[in-house]
């Protein structure tokens, strides 16, 4: 089955309109013969004459009619689909962008981005999904305009990525805790410290872990908890330790204890993800934008430097 030619569409919708080939020829840029072969093409593909002679006119017969009412829009859409792209207008944006977003960034970057957008694109809604795995499907599919975590293998190639921040891991214990009241906690201590851990699975292990791992320590992991928000509400009302990243839950941090790690740990990127069918489009651009502004690096100026306790 041969695909059929959409240049017809346009002639059909300027025959239709001037109802005369020399006319319609002109405003083609074409010669009233390469008009009169477009006009026998149209009339095969349709079935139908189409325009058919009165007098010394052309006039449409009913099923030109008939299909005058329909091209038209679907010239407009063409042409707009492939015209450059105009300033975008956020205040007559009607749009909802869905986020995918790992443990604890929703509890303290969506509020501000909640705001920021309302801002200046009223219009707008944002939609939050919870982030139970590392699979890029989600935006492959199109499920998803936007996602954030720590690149990883499951992440595939074709994927767009943006570094939103970097960020360290650190000690967290509630505000009366022993440890809480030591200028600098030693690394013995800290490892025979009761200490809740994090993992969507379930199982003890991570960075944390493996830098002690380097000096012959290990955790003495209590129990496990499958984000960061779920281990420090364990922290603020037990004698647990939760190490978390510093940045991703400076919300969440609020009322207790924080301290810098006694070893060197890796730090940890957090970005920002989405899939290419969405790199130039304009509202996309924009809330990405906003995003990187929001919570990118720029936006920690003023906060707590390492050690130094959230209260």
């Amino acid at each position: 089955m041969s695909l059929p030619d959409f240049n017809l569409l346009l002639t059909l919708d300027v025959l239709l309109a001037e109802q005369n080939v020399a006319r319609a020829a002109r405003r083609l840029q074409l010669s009233p013969s390469a008009m009169s072969r477009a006009l026998a093409r149209l009339r095969e593909t349709t079935g139908d004459p189409l325009l058919v002679r009165a007098g010394r006119s052309l006039v449409p017969t009913p099923r030109a009619l008939e299909l005058r009412e329909r091209i038209g829009p679907l010239v407009q859409e063409i042409d707009s689909v492939l015209r450059p792209l105009q300033a975008l207008k956020l205040g007559e944006l009607v749009r909802t962008f869905t986020f995918r977003s790992s443990d604890g960034f929703v509890e303290n970057f969506g509020a501000s981005l909640i705001e920021r957008v309302a801002a200046e694109a009223p219009g707008v809604r944002l939609c939050f999904l919870s982030k139970p795995d590392k699979a890029s499907t989600p935006l492959r599919e199109g499920a998803v305009d936007l996602e954030t975590g720590v690149l990883g293998t499951a992440m595939g190639p074709e994927i767009r990525t943006q570094a939103l921040f970097r960020d360290q891991w650190i000690g967290v214990v509630r505000q009366d805790h022993p440890l809480a009241r030591l200028k600098k906690v030693a690394v013995d201590r800290f490892a025979q410290a009761r200490h809740v851990g994090i993992s969507r699975r379930g199982e003890a292990g991570g960075p944390v872990d493996e830098a002690l791992a380097a000096l012959s320590l290990q955790r003495n992991v209590v129990a496990m908890a499958g984000g960061f928000v779920a281990a420090l509400a364990i922290a603020r009302g037990t004698d647990l330790i939760a190490c978390v990243p510093e940045r991703h839950t400076q919300n969440l941090r609020l009322g207790l204890h924080s301290f810098a790690l006694p070893f060197a740990t890796p730090s940890l990127t957090i970005s920002l993800f989405w899939h290419p069918r969405f790199q130039a489009d304009a509202a996309h651009v924009w809330l990405r934008r906003v995003v990187q502004e929001t919570c990118g690096e720029g936006s920690q100026e003023g906060r707590p430097p390492s050690g130094r306790t959230r209260d």
